[in-house]
């Protein structure tokens, strides 16, 4: 019954998993590299801060700690302000179903890996 609606969609099983494949292998090495990335820029900021920490024990500069942890406040408020319209945003996910589950998955073991 599955292969029969697929059928009428013009999809077969062949092409599905073609999708989900090629989506896997595709996430798996962008999960694998954002980490690579993520490691590398979390390793820059920690230097910067500690930087700037014993720049300031030594009176060179004078550093507004809250301004530094207010930024980061306004940003993961308007990260969260994204939107957009409903119905088109779903019949577009519907429509990327199989490449984005396959996505999906391989940036999660690509991420876990890296």
């Amino acid at each position: 019954m599955v292969e029969a609606l697929l059928q009428l969609d013009g999809i077969g099983f062949q092409q599905l998993g073609l999708e989900v494949g090629g989506g896997a292998m595709i996430g798996g090495i962008i999960g694998y590299a954002a980490k690579k990335v993520a490691k590398i820029i979390a390793v820059i900021v920690g230097l910067e801060l500690a930087l700037f920490k014993f720049l300031e024990t030594r009176g060179v500069l004078q550093v507004d700690w809250d301004a530094i942890s207010g930024g980061a406040k306004n940003a993961t408020a308007s990260a969260g302000e994204a939107g957009g319209d409903g119905a088109s945003l779903l019949s577009s996910l519907l429509s990327a179903v199989p490449v984005s589950t396959g996505f999906t998955g391989g940036f999660l073991v690509g991420f876990k890996k890296g």
